[in-house]
């Protein structure tokens, strides 16, 4: 989330509060911290989040001379801040206040009738991004990577090798030289036309701060922050509606997962409405109106005390310099090749700003490790687009990586699948969680994996051994011979591989 951060003119832009003394930081830190060098750097990364940081920190690693060019006084980006961190953050809390309803069927008596202290859970979640940040400037300091507080813009080809980098800060302008620069600038969530956030038409920015949580929320985007924030908010007891254009959930995913996890919604007490085509948001005496068309064309009416708008983002590419170099960009994205360069030579983009690349922190983080490895001659693999997981953190949660059925079947492949159910797990039992199952999708000539989808308990954890076996080429009857230890839920993958061939054994 997985915003409104990297590139900022003014601490009034910030999509965080400054506490006293911060927005002082923002024009102090380059004077004080790390003076602009007269020197040449190796590479100047613009953009302080997930990707910029990866790059400048692997980059360092590779011995580079390396500049971090941001103009927020946190680093970290709309993952640390306002995306992923904060709102798993606010996941696992809602988790462990799920567990609590049930106390007494796990045993656990005389705690009373457990009361939800909100201000706590905002504190824990700041808490934890604050001691990533700090985390963040150890790192900075340790692999002493010149953090330069400033908006970064290009100014235009190299001359005569050497790329030049305006910064501007509080009016104040400075420039830097490097023979590579990174455009790291991120993505900002996107608001419906006529829209603007504030308390309540909602972006993922503005709920992670809200004073409690609502009695009923609208959303609108059935995408992964859509979801979230409906399962987060549903487990403290707040009416939730999500709205989605499209004709399912969380429509990126396999056609199986959306429906399982519609009905698992369902049965959670959450509406959703497909194929909705939102007309008006307006504001109401009591909270807002959402006007939609639903998928019989009917108009309807759905009103809450707030909206949370969850319908994409927007990739941070304006004002950035592009205009004034070779880059080709394809509504606002940027194009480039294996290696993240861009056409224009010396200038690379990675993370939510590229083409082709879904906007998820791992997947930024990787292309900065592709790109500084590029610059740094060392050896690398591009980024594959198919070998990149999906997590989203749901109650049940979703993992996925390759192809869904129908992208495997439209692509010409004689496909095999396989599914198992987490009810027939033992450790899903344990945990109490039995909904959801592991789809395997596979070549039926050759047994290669061609994707795995995943919901249910710690689904975005088990994935990962499909990452791997993936990009290792394993096939199903080596995986089906693969010893999994017995009682987890990373046992499902075992059945589910036997199951291609329809051989699991616990189902």
């Amino acid at each position: 989330m997985p915003s409104k951060r990297v590139r900022f003119n003014s601490a009034s832009e910030l999509p965080f509060k400054l506490e006293r003394g911060e927005a002082a930081l923002v024009r102090k830190r380059a004077a004080t911290e790390v003076p602009l060098a007269e020197s040449i750097y190796d590479v100047a990364i613009i953009g302080g989040g997930p990707a910029g940081y990866t790059a400048a920190i692997r980059g360092a690693e590779y011995g580079l001379k390396v500049a971090l060019i941001d103009a927020s006084p946190k680093l970290g980006g709309t993952c640390l801040h306002v995306g992923c961190i904060p709102t798993k953050a606010l996941l696992f809390n809602a988790e462990i206040w799920d567990h609590l309803k049930h106390a007494a069927e796990y045993g656990i008596t005389g705690i009373g009738t457990p009361a939800l202290d909100w201000a706590a859970v905002l504190k824990r979640k700041n808490a934890i991004v604050a001691r990533h940040v700090k985390g963040l400037e150890f790192l900075m300091k340790k692999h002493k990577i010149a953090v330069i507080a400033g908006y970064g813009r290009l100014t235009g080809p190299a001359k005569g090798g050497v790329h030049t980098v305006d910064v501007s800060q509080d009016g104040a302008n400075s420039q830097i030289k490097a023979k590579n620069v990174i455009l790291a600038t991120g993505s900002e969530a996107r608001l419906l036309p006529g829209l603007e956030a504030d308390d309540r038409i909602l972006t993922n920015i503005e709920i992670l701060d809200i004073a409690a949580p609502p009695k009923s929320l609208a959303i609108i985007g059935a995408g992964a922050v859509g979801v979230e924030f409906g399962s987060i908010f549903r487990s403290f007891g707040t009416e939730v509606t999500i709205l989605e254009f499209l004709p399912r959930l969380v429509p990126v995913e396999d056609e199986e997962i959306s429906k399982e996890l519609a009905r698992v919604f369902r049965k959670r007490g959450i509406e959703t409405s497909t194929g909705a085509r939102v007309e008006k948001v307006e504001k109401t005496a009591t909270g807002v109106k959402i006007s939609f068309t639903d998928a019989n064309g009917k108009p309807q009416v759905k009103e809450a005390e707030k909206v949370l708008v969850a319908v994409g983002r927007a990739p941070r590419t304006a004002n950035v310099g592009v205009e004034k170099t070779r880059i080709e960009v394809e509504r606002g994205f940027v194009k480039v090749n294996e290696v993240q360069e861009t056409a224009e030579p010396g200038v690379y983009a990675i993370g939510d700003i590229v083409a082709g690349l879904p906007q998820l922190a791992h997947s930024g983080s990787m292309s900065g490790m592709v790109a500084v490895a590029k610059i740094a001659g060392r050896p690398f693999r591009p980024v594959r687009r198919e070998r990149i997981p999906g997590c989203t953190y749901t109650e049940p949660q979703i993992g996925s990586v390759g192809l869904t059925e129908a992208q495997a079947r439209e692509k010409g492949y004689e496909v095999k699948v396989g599914k198992f159910p987490f009810a027939g797990n033992s450790k899903a039992s344990i945990v109490d969680s039995h909904d959801g199952f592991v789809k395997i999708v596979s070549d039926a000539k050759y047994g290669e994996i061609l994707g795995v989808h995943i919901i249910g308990p710690q689904a975005t954890e088990v994935i990962a051994e499909a990452v791997a076996v993936m990009e290792l080429e394993g096939t199903v009857e080596e995986m089906m011979f693969t010893v999994h230890a017995h009682p987890t839920l990373a046992e499902s993958m075992l059945d589910a591989y036997a199951a291609v061939e329809g051989m699991a054994i616990n189902a």
